[in-house]
């Protein structure tokens, strides 16, 4: 795991590569992949349970 350091390093690296400009922007789609994950495993979570029910009839 990188200390504290190593984060200031790859910080400064992501802003000489993508710009300050693009990192709202990146933030903003990380936040909505993530939704999308817990959205997505919440679904099929429920459709398992769907499925356990159904079987167990």
């Amino acid at each position: 795991m990188p200390s504290g350091a190593e984060w200031f390093i790859v910080l400064a690296v992501v802003l000489v590569i993508f710009g300050g400009a693009q990192l709202p922007k990146m933030a903003r789609n990380l936040g909505r992949a993530q939704q999308e994950l817990k959205k997505g495993l919440a679904e099929g979570a429920a459709e398992a349970a769907a499925e356990s029910s159904d079987d167990s009839k």
